[in-house]
């Protein structure tokens, strides 16, 4: 895993994608993703849903935690009542916004229900954050071992039978240990290329030049089909930036197909809106958010709105940009002060927190829809620009059940948040791996979770 050594035994609600993989593969939620980013069973050993999207009933397996109490509907319900409480203030915590009750039921049913129909609702449910703690410890279905080094985490997968599951005779032949660590990208890349290592997780458009280095072959290199935002936040609205028109300059004045062509990324697809148009359905408005004009007429527009705020002043704007340590960030930054340039703005570049006026925001969808995207800039969360106004269409849409004036609802939603020029968009996110040819049920999907659990099995 591409991260700090630590990451690994993160705790809490806010994880880093390595502590997202860690938690996955041994705190189970009701359910679950393969790895095809599908849904599976995991507490709950199945599901339905009532006719009108509101209610969605759980069965939970016969099973136990580790220390032999047997897992009961009132601490499965306790566990998500208190997850929801504690992801409070967060993203996570605003698409969690639509459970209006959690009951306990006869026997080990759990009952869920929602203020309104939400179809990736089960999606939600099995993000790595919602796994089920007791006493400090998760239900599987993967177990750490005591580790030979202290740099590895050893992960084993926990028998069936003691699952609540069916036996299988030769879980010992079919099942191996999994030795997982966390390295910076550099390191990571040169154990893999090595051979120290079978598989490499976690790398973003930042490391990705990386993937490129050393004796790797081509097919070693997965790249995720992400969803997700991908772009520059707005901190501060002082100066140049307090115009949304000039702010919007900025945004005109980037070529996106240009700017990915350093990094050989095929098939990469930018935006130049916050919601992607095709997570919209039906469609609510154009691919291209400035329709026919070329990049030329663009910057065009661009600079003659900076240069009306300079009022004849020869200083021009002088804006910091916060980025991850990276090649992948030194690309991005070639292309973001060269088009800024080209329109009168001057960039200097900043570490992420450092107090930039813009900052690189990279998020892998959680769900498809429009919410998902708007949340990540709600207003609550404070990590700069902000629109209340959007805001309130989407705490609006929580209860509105007609999918249509849903969806119109979160497309004027989206509308105001362009309007106040609150983002830039840039594309999709990057997620890749370096994958051995030896390594099974590794897939490629949108989520960017590839379940750790799921590689314990045999490879040959």
């Amino acid at each position: 895993m591409i991260g700090a050594e630590s990451s690994l035994s993160q705790q809490g609600v806010r994880l880093s994608p390595a502590a997202q993989h860690m938690r996955a593969a041994t705190h189970e939620g009701l359910v679950a993703l393969d790895p095809t980013g599908q849904i599976v069973p995991a507490i709950a050993e199945r599901w339905i849903v009532t006719d009108d999207g509101l209610s969605y009933i759980f069965r939970l397996r016969d099973s136990e935690w580790p220390d032999g109490e047997e897992i009961s509907a009132a601490q499965v319900r306790n566990m998500l009542q208190q997850s929801i409480r504690q992801l409070d203030g967060t993203t996570l915590g605003l698409d969690l916004a639509k459970v209006t009750e959690v009951r306990a039921m006869a026997g080990r049913v759990i009952e869920m229900r929602l203020s309104s129909p939400m179809p990736d609702f089960l999606r939600l449910l099995a993000q790595p954050e919602l796994g089920l703690v007791n006493r400090g410890l998760g239900a599987g279905p993967m177990a750490v071992a005591p580790a030979r080094e202290n740099a590895l985490v050893n992960l084993t997968a926990i028998p069936p039978e003691l699952r609540g599951l069916p036996a299988r005779e030769d879980w010992e032949e079919v099942s191996r240990e999994l030795n997982v660590r966390a390295a910076s990208a550099r390191e990571a890349v040169n154990a893999f290329a090595s051979g120290e290592v079978d598989l490499l997780l976690g790398g973003t458009i930042a490391t990705f030049p990386m993937a490129q280095l050393g004796p790797l072959s081509r097919g070693n290199v997965q790249v995720d089909p992400a969803l997700g935002l991908f772009g520059l936040i707005f901190r501060s609205d002082e100066g140049v930036l307090a115009d949304p028109a000039r702010r919007e300059a900025l945004a005109m004045a980037i070529d996106r197909g240009e700017m990915i062509q350093p990094f050989g990324l095929g098939g990469w697809q930018a935006t130049t809106w916050i919601v992607p148009p095709a997570v919209f359905s039906p469609q609510q408005y154009p691919n291209s958010r400035w329709g026919d004009q070329s990049i030329e007429e663009r910057r065009n527009i661009a600079r003659q709105r900076i240069a009306a705020w300079q009022s004849g002043s020869d200083d021009g704007p002088v804006l910091r940009v916060g980025l991850p340590n990276g090649p992948g960030s030194d690309l991005l930054f070639d292309h973001l002060s060269e088009a800024w340039r080209a329109i009168g703005v001057t960039t200097v570049r900043t570490g992420m927190g450092e107090g930039a006026e813009l900052e690189l925001r990279d998020r892998l969808a959680r769900y498809s829809s429009p919410r998902w995207f708007l949340n990540q800039l709600n207003c609550a969360i404070e990590i700069g620009l902000c629109s209340q106004e959007a805001d309130d269409l989407v705490a609006r849409s929580l209860t509105i059940r007609d999918p249509v004036a849903k969806q119109q609802a979160l497309a004027e939603a989206h509308a105001q948040m362009v309007a106040a020029e609150v983002f830039i968009p840039l594309g999709v996110p990057v997620r890749w791996s370096l994958v051995r040819s030896t390594v099974g049920n590794y897939q490629a999907n949108q989520w960017g979770i590839h379940p750790l659990f799921a590689l314990s099995e045999p490879t040959t």
